[in-house]
C-alpha cells in the first residue's frame, strides 16, 4: 500500500495543473507503468488519505 501511495504522490506531482489526471488515469497508469491492478475507487481512498484533490 505504501508503495502504491508513494507512486500515486509522484504521478499527481508529475501532472499537467491545468489537466490533471482522472482517478481512472492514475489507476490505468498504474496498471501500464507499475504492473499494479487497483480500482478507481482505490485510488481515490488514497487520494484522500494522501490530501491530494480530485480532478
Amino acid at each position: 500500500a505504501d508503495k502504491i501511495r508513494k507512486l500515486i504522490k509522484e504521478y499527481v506531482n508529475n501532472e499537467n495543473c491545468l489537466k490533471p489526471w482522472s482517478d481512472q488515469k492514475l489507476a490505468d497508469l498504474l496498471s501500464e507503468k507499475g504492473g499494479i491492478n487497483i480500482s478507481r475507487r482505490t485510488v481515490a481512498k488514497y487520494r484522500e488519505i494522501l490530501k491530494i484533490p480530485s480532478s
